[in-house]
C-alpha cells in the first residue's frame, strides 16, 4: 500500500512539473556595452526551432520555451552569448564587440567565406567607413583606405574616378582598364548610379586567385558590393540620412600678375610682346600703382570658379515578415561644379531588394535599382584658356562694339594671335548628358538537400540609355570671330544580360571541411550609337529649338552616323574549398570561358590555387600569447581579358598586275589590315601573411604579388600600311608590396579609438615588346612618351636638364652651347652618349605616371555620444607632365604661371633651374625635358568628420554629424591639383574641397 502511495505522488509531481515547465514565454533587450538596441540581432534557443531576430528596439519574443533550455544571442561584429532561461521572463542581453573578425563571413565570387578560410587578397570596407564621404560615386569613398588600390580624383560633378587595382596590366586604356564590379550578383564596367547610403559591405578581390572564378572580366580586378537588406520579423525601420554643403576649390595656380607679365614680355626680347603691352595701356588705361604697367590686372582663375553646393538626401526603409523581407530606398543627389557655367550633376535613385522564403527549401528574390540622372559637362578647355589669358586684358570689354551678344574682351584686338577669353565658350556651350539605367536581378535558391546541397539560378539585365545633347549657341567677339550654331545629338543604348546557374555542395566529416562549387555563365552584350551634327539652328535662343529638326537640312552631309556592337560569352567554372582541422587550407578554381570576340581561339581556360596554414593553432605557437590568429597563405592563378579590340578585318595585302611603259609589272598592294587577336592572360602570384595579436587589439596583413600580363595587346607598326594595328605583341609585369596595420582599443566604457594605416609599391615594366624598333611611341612628337622594354608604359621621354647657363663664359666654355648659338638663361641638357651633340639619341626616361607608392591611414575615436574620425592618403614617385605650361611652343605670346614668372633666370645666379623669358621663346628650351615633367607627390588630410548621437526615449536615434572631405593639399607640382588619371596635365578639372552638415534619423 506504501509503495502504490509512493508511486502515485511521485507520477502526480512529474506531471505537474511537466505542466509547469511548457507554456512560458519570455522577452527582451539586446544592447552594446553602450546600451545602444541592435535591432537585426539573431535569437535562437539551442536545439529547438524557436528563434527571433530583434526589431529596431533591439527587442526579442521567444516562445513555448521551457526552464532549463539556453538560447543564443548573435551579432555581425560581436560576441555571441548564451543564457539559461529560468522562471524570469525579461532579459537583458548586453553584447561585447568582437575585435577579431575572423569568423566574419566574406563574399566572393558566386558565394561567401569566412574570413579565417581566405587565401587570396580580398580587402573589406564596411558601411561606416563608405558614409562619410560626401560624394557622388561610391569609389571615391575608398580613396586611401585599401592597401594596393589607387583611386584618381576626378573633379567634374558626376564623373566617375579612375581605379586600378595592382597597377596597370594592360597598354589601352578605357574599358580596356576597367575593373569588374559586382553588386548583389549583377555585373557592371560602373557603378554611378549607387548611393552610399545603400551600401552594406565592399570586398575587393585583389589577386587573380580570388577573382578567377570571375575569369574573363576580372583582369582588372574585382569589387564585390552587397547593398543593404531586411530581416525576417522585423517591423518596419525607417532611416533619413541627409548632407548639405558647398565644395570650394583649392590649391587655385598663382598665375602671373600684369606687373609680372609686363616684366617678362619686356625681358623676352621681342618687340610684338612689348607693342602689345602699350596696346593694352592705350586701350585700358595705366595702372595708378606703376604707369608703366597696364591698369588691367585680371586673375583669370578667379574669375572662372565659384563654390559650388552639395545635397544629398536618402530616405529608406526595411523590415520582414515571417517570410518575406525587403529594403526599399530612395535618394536624390545634386552637385554644383565650381566651374562658374551651366555645371551640375542631379541624380533621382530608387531601389528595392525583396527576398521571399517560397518553401521551406526554397528562397527567391527580386533587386531592382533605377537610376536618373542629369549631368551637363563643363566646358575644360575653360581651364586651359584661363591658364594662357594676359592679365592685361578684362572679362568684358565695352569697347568691344562688334561683340554679341556680351561684349567679351578678345585678345586678338591687342595684337595677340588668338581670342585668350575662357568666357564666350562658357557662356554659349551647353553640354547636357542624360543619363537613365534600369537594373534588375531576379533569382531562386533551392535547397535540395538540406544544409548539403544547394542551386541557385540568376538572371540580371542591365539597361542604360545615354542621351547627349551639345549645343554651341552663336556669338561674335570682334576681329571677324564668329561662330555658327550648330546642335550634336548622340543617342547610345547598352543592353547587358547575364544568366548564372551555381550547384554548391557543402559538408563535414571529422577534422575535414568541404565545400564545392560549380556552376554555368551567359552573357549578352549589345551597343548602339547613333549621332547627328546640324548648323544654323532657326530660333536658338529658345532651349525648345535645340533639336536636330531646327537645324539647316543640308548642314547634315557627312555629319549623320550609327554603329553597333554585340558580343556573346559562355563560361563553365568550378570551386574547390578545403578546410584540414580548420588549420590546413586549400583552395582552387576553374574557369572556362568562350567569347565571340576572338575568331582564331574564343575558348580561354583560367585556373587557380591557393594555400592557408594557420600557425597559431598549432602546438609549437601554445606558449606564445601575445598571437591571437597567424596564417600564411600562397596562391596562384590566371586570367584572361576580352576587354580588348576585337579580332576583325581581312587580308592585307594583295598581289596585282600593272602596265608600265610597254610591260606588264607585279606588285603588292595593301587592301586593309588584319587583327586576329586572342586572349590577353594575366598570371599572378601572391604571398601574404594575417595576424591578430594582444588580445586582437593589434592586426597585420601583408602581401607580395607579382604580376603577369602575357599576350598583352599592343600597336604594332605594319611598314607596308604605314600605320599601326593592335596585336598580341607583348608582356607587362606589375609587382609590389602591401601592408596594412591597424590597433583597436577599448579604454573604457565611455571611451575607445582605433588606427589604421596602409602602405603599398608598385613597380610597373614592359617586360617584353614584340616589334623591331622595342619601343611603342605614345602622346605626340612634342610631348613624347614611350614604352620601352625594362621601363613602364607610357613613360615620359625626353631630355635631362641639369642646370641653366649662367654666363658668357660658361658659354664659350661649352661647344654644344657654341654650335646651337645659345645664350645666358638657355637650359643646359645632359649629354647621354657623350658625343658632344644634345639630339634624339640623348632622350631618356623622365618617369612614370604611376605612383611608386601609396599610403593611407585613419584615426576615429568615440567618447559617450561623440564620435571622431581623420584620414589622410598620398602617393609618391610619380611624374607629371605640364603640358599646359610645355604648351608655350605652339603660342608664346601668352600668359604664364606665377612660379615660372617669379623663378625665371633673369640674371647670374637668379636661376639654375628656369630658363629667362628669352629663352622661354627658343626651340632649344623647349624640347620636352624634366623642366616640362614634375613631380606629382602629394599628401592630403582625406576627411575630417565630427558626430553626436542624440539618446533619448522620447525621441527617434538622431546622429547630427559635420564632415570636411579633402580639406588640406599638399604637393609642389604646378597645377590645381597632383591627382592626374594619365599624367598628361592640360586642363584637368580641380579637385575641391567639401563641407557638410548632416543628420540621421532612425525611426
Amino acid at each position: 500500500m506504501k509503495v502504490k502511495l509512493f508511486f502515485s505522488c511521485m507520477l502526480f509531481l512529474a506531471f505537474t512539473s511537466l505542466g509547469f515547465a511548457q507554456q512560458q514565454t519570455i522577452t527582451g533587450t539586446v544592447t552594446d556595452a553602450n546600451g545602444m538596441p541592435l535591432p537585426g540581432a539573431q535569437v535562437k534557443v539551442l536545439g529547438k526551432d524557436i528563434f527571433d531576430v530583434t526589431d529596431f528596439d533591439g527587442k526579442f519574443t521567444l516562445e513555448n520555451v521551457e526552464v532549463g533550455d539556453q538560447f543564443e544571442v548573435s551579432f555581425l561584429g560581436f560576441k555571441t552569448r548564451q543564457f539559461d532561461i529560468t522562471a524570469n521572463n525579461k532579459y537583458l542581453v548586453e553584447l561585447q564587440e568582437d575585435t577579431s573578425q575572423l569568423d566574419e563571413v566574406v563574399v566572393v565570387g558566386y558565394g561567401t567565406q569566412r574570413k579565417r578560410d581566405l587565401t587570396g587578397s580580398i580587402a573589406t570596407v564596411e558601411a561606416e567607413q563608405i558614409e562619410k564621404t560626401p560624394t557622388a560615386n561610391v569609389m571615391q569613398s575608398l580613396q586611401g583606405k585599401v592597401s594596393g588600390v589607387q583611386i584618381v580624383s576626378n573633379g567634374s560633378p558626376g564623373d566617375s574616378p579612375t581605379v586600378r587595382i595592382r597597377g596597370l596590366g594592360t597598354y589601352g586604356n578605357g574599358d580596356a582598364t576597367n575593373v569588374l564590379y559586382v553588386v548583389d550578383g549583377t555585373l557592371y564596367n560602373n557603378i554611378d548610379f549607387l548611393n552610399t547610403k545603400d551600401i552594406k559591405t565592399i570586398n575587393i578581390l585583389k589577386d587573380a586567385s580570388s577573382s578567377a572564378i570571375y575569369g574573363v572580366r576580372a583582369a582588372n580586378g574585382v569589387v564585390i558590393i552587397e547593398t543593404k537588406s531586411g530581416h525576417l520579423n522585423q517591423k518596419p525601420t525607417f532611416e533619413y540620412d541627409g548632407y548639405t554643403g558647398f565644395q570650394h576649390a583649392q590649391n587655385i595656380v598663382k598665375m602671373a600678375n600684369a606687373e609680372q607679365f609686363t616684366t617678362m614680355a619686356y625681358e623676352s626680347g621681342s618687340d610684338p610682346d612689348v607693342q602689345y603691352i602699350l596696346n593694352a595701356m592705350q586701350r585700358f588705361g595705366r595702372s595708378h600703382i606703376n604707369p608703366n604697367v597696364p591698369a588691367v590686372n585680371t586673375d583669370w582663375y578667379k574669375e572662372i570658379l565659384r563654390d559650388g553646393l552639395i545635397q544629398s538626401h536618402s530616405l529608406g526603409v526595411s523590415g520582414g515578415g515571417d517570410k518575406v523581407s525587403y529594403s526599399v530606398g530612395t535618394n536624390y543627389l545634386n552637385q554644383e561644379g565650381i566651374l562658374d557655367m551651366k555645371n551640375e550633376y542631379e541624380r533621382f535613385n530608387i531601389r528595392s531588394k525583396v527576398d521571399v522564403d517560397v518553401s521551406d527549401r526554397v528562397k527567391a528574390g527580386v533587386n531592382t535599382i533605377f537610376s536618373n540622372a542629369t549631368k551637363y559637362n563643363p566646358e575644360t578647355s575653360a581651364f586651359f584658356k584661363a591658364y594662357y589669358a594676359v592679365p592685361t586684358m578684362p572679362v568684358i570689354d565695352p569697347l568691344n562694339t562688334e561683340a554679341s551678344p556680351i561684349r567679351y574682351s578678345n585678345a586678338q584686338l591687342l595684337g595677340y594671335r588668338s581670342t585668350q577669353n575662357p568666357f564666350p565658350d562658357m557662356t554659349y556651350n551647353n553640354n547636357r548628358l542624360k543619363i537613365r539605367k534600369i537594373m534588375a536581378n531576379m533569382y531562386v535558391d533551392i535547397d535540395i538537400i538540406p544544409d548539403k546541397l544547394d542551386f541557385k539560378s540568376s538572371y540580371s539585365h542591365n539597361f542604360q540609355a545615354l542621351e547627349t545633347r551639345e549645343v554651341r549657341l552663336p556669338f561674335t567677339l570682334g576681329n571677324n570671330v564668329e561662330r555658327r550654331s550648330s546642335i550634336k545629338r548622340v543617342n547610345t543604348t547598352f543592353s547587358k544580360q547575364y544568366w548564372d546557374n551555381t550547384l554548391t555542395y557543402n559538408d563535414h566529416f571529422g577534422d575535414h571541411s568541404l565545400k564545392l562549387m560549380g556552376g554555368t555563365s551567359f552573357r549578352d552584350e549589345a551597343k548602339n550609337e547613333f549621332s547627328a551634327t546640324g548648323q544654323d539652328i532657326k530660333g536658338i535662343q529658345l532651349e525648345s529649338s535645340w533639336f536636330l529638326d531646327f537645324a539647316d537640312p543640308e548642314s547634315f552631309s557627312n555629319n549623320v552616323s550609327e554603329i553597333g556592337r554585340r558580343y556573346y560569352g559562355f563560361s563553365y567554372f568550378g570551386r574547390l574549398e578545403y578546410n584540414y582541422k580548420d588549420k590546413y587550407l586549400l583552395y582552387a578554381t576553374m574557369r572556362a570561358d568562350g567569347s565571340s570576340k576572338f575568331t582564331r581561339d574564343p575558348w580561354g581556360y583560367f585556373p587557380s590555387v591557393g594555400l592557408g596554414w594557420v600557425l597559431s593553432d598549432e602546438n609549437f605557437m601554445n606558449n606564445v600569447d601575445f598571437i591571437n590568429f597567424l596564417k600564411l597563405k600562397a596562391n596562384w592563378g590566371k586570367l584572361g581579358n576580352d576587354n580588348v579590340a576585337a579580332s576583325a578585318g581581312s587580308n592585307t595585302t594583295s598581289v596585282i598586275s600593272v602596265p608600265l611603259g610597254d610591260s606588264p609589272n607585279t606588285g603588292t598592294v595593301s587592301s586593309t589590315v588584319f587583327s586576329n587577336n586572342t586572349w590577353e592572360v594575366i598570371e599572378e602570384k601572391n604571398f601574404g601573411i594575417n595576424m591578430e595579436a594582444f588580445e586582437n587589439r593589434f592586426s597585420l596583413d601583408a602581401d607580395y604579388y607579382i604580376r603577369d600580363t602575357h599576350n598583352a595587346i599592343m600597336p604594332v607598326f605594319i611598314p607596308i600600311v604605314n600605320r599601326s594595328i593592335d596585336q598580341n605583341s607583348g608582356t607587362i609585369r606589375n609587382q609590389g608590396l602591401e601592408l596594412n596595420l591597424g590597433w583597436n582599443q577599448n579604454i573604457s566604457d565611455d571611451f575607445n579609438y582605433s588606427i589604421g594605416a596602409n602602405f603599398t609599391t608598385l613597380h610597373n615594366e614592359a617586360t617584353e615588346i614584340q616589334n623591331e624598333s622595342g619601343y611603342i611611341d605614345a602622346g605626340t612628337a612634342e610631348f613624347r612618351q614611350r614604352t620601352i622594354e625594362g621601363q613602364p608604359l607610357f613613360a615620359f621621354y625626353g631630355y635631362e636638364r641639369i642646370g641653366v647657363y649662367q654666363n658668357q663664359a660658361e658659354i664659350n666654355a661649352d661647344p654644344i652651347a657654341v654650335a646651337n648659338n645659345l645664350q645666358p638663361g638657355d637650359l643646359i641638357y645632359k649629354d647621354q652618349n657623350g658625343d658632344g651633340v644634345i639630339d634624339a639619341a640623348d632622350r631618356v626616361v623622365l618617369g612614370s605616371f604611376l605612383p611608386k607608392y601609396t599610403y593611407g591611414g585613419n584615426i576615429s575615436m568615440n567618447y559617450k555620444a561623440f564620435d571622431f574620425s581623420l584620414s589622410f592618403y598620398g602617393q609618391g614617385g610619380n611624374k607629371i607632365l605640364n603640358r599646359k605650361r610645355g604648351e608655350v611652343i605652339f603660342t608664346q605670346d601668352t600668359n604664364m604661371d606665377a612660379d615660372l614668372a617669379i623663378n625665371r633666370w633673369h640674371g647670374e645666379g637668379t636661376s639654375n633651374s628656369y630658363p629667362s623669358s628669352a629663352g622661354l621663346r627658343k626651340a632649344w628650351n623647349q624640347k620636352l625635358s624634366n623642366f616640362w615633367v614634375e613631380d606629382g607627390d602629394f599628401f592630403r588630410i582625406q576627411n575630417i568628420q565630427l558626430g553626436y548621437t542624440v539618446s533619448s526615449e522620447k525621441l527617434p536615434n538622431i546622429r547630427l554629424y559635420i564632415t570636411a572631405e579633402k580639406p588640406f593639399t599638399f604637393f609642389n607640382y604646378n597645377g590645381f591639383t597632383a591627382e592626374v588619371p594619365n599624367g598628361v596635365e592640360r586642363e584637368t578639372y580641380p579637385i575641391p574641397a567639401t563641407y557638410t552638415v548632416g543628420v540621421n534619423v532612425k525611426i
